[in-house]
């Protein structure tokens, strides 16, 4: 195999491709990767996309084309479940809501079929089931910043192994996937709270012919002296 394209400064695309939360996590990268010797940036269309390195592409929406993937020698994604459980759309919240509070991310080729490439590494985000929006994303984006930049450390391009195992899908969100029981208690519901957005699709619920909307915002506590 020849990996002649692998040696510094190479090609980095850093794909996203919607108002994702992961934008911000994704320009960091381009910033380190780039200070790193390699020539990287920021991609918001697949048709942007350069030629003859690595792309990844971080909390896409839309599926790559054949013809997109075989610009670079190296197309990777990052996926927050245990693969090939929990392909699809938005897998941490789904686990959140599920009750679970170790996280398992996966770097993978990308593929034809959704999120069913060679898994190339994992890592895992722990949470203590109190975090909200806003504190579950940072620690995963660290760590989608963390698989990148361990990809591109290797001295040759990591191979994946092929998933194993019984094959799950999540489907999209919706705002619908907001909606709260006011019959049930707050604590019953508190996972769906934790996975709002606030802006984007805050929790709301209907009573009496009436529909509202809550935000929820985390506040210290003060401690009485």
């Amino acid at each position: 195999m020849d990996t002649a394209w692998w040696r510094k400064p190479r090609v980095v695309s850093v794909v996203v491709d919607n108002d994702s939360w992961v934008l911000p996590f994704a320009e960091r990268l381009v910033a380190r990767v780039s200070s790193a010797g390699d020539d990287a940036r920021l991609v918001r269309t697949h048709a942007d996309i350069a030629s003859g390195g690595v792309a990844f592409f971080l909390g896409c929406t839309k599926i790559a084309k054949p013809e997109t993937l075989a610009r670079n020698h190296k197309n990777l994604i990052v996926h927050a479940s245990d693969l090939p459980e929990g392909r699809g759309f938005s897998p941490m919240t789904w686990q959140i809501l599920e009750g679970k509070d170790q996280i398992p991310v996966c770097l993978l080729e990308a593929a034809l079929g959704v999120d069913s490439g060679p898994v190339v590494a994992k890592a895992w985000v722990s949470y203590e089931g109190h975090e909200l929006n806003d504190e579950l994303r940072a620690p995963l984006g660290d760590i989608h910043i963390a698989l990148c930049e361990r990809y591109l450390a290797a001295e040759l391009p990591p191979e994946g192994e092929e998933q194993k195992g019984i094959v799950t899908t999540y489907a999209r969100r919706r705002a619908e996937d907001s909606r709260l029981d006011p019959h049930k208690s707050l604590a019953v519901q508190f996972n769906l709270l934790r996975v709002v957005d606030n802006d984007r699709y805050p929790a709301f619920f209907e009573l009496r012919g009436h529909l509202y909307t809550l935000r929820i915002e985390k506040q210290k506590i003060q401690e009485e002296s």
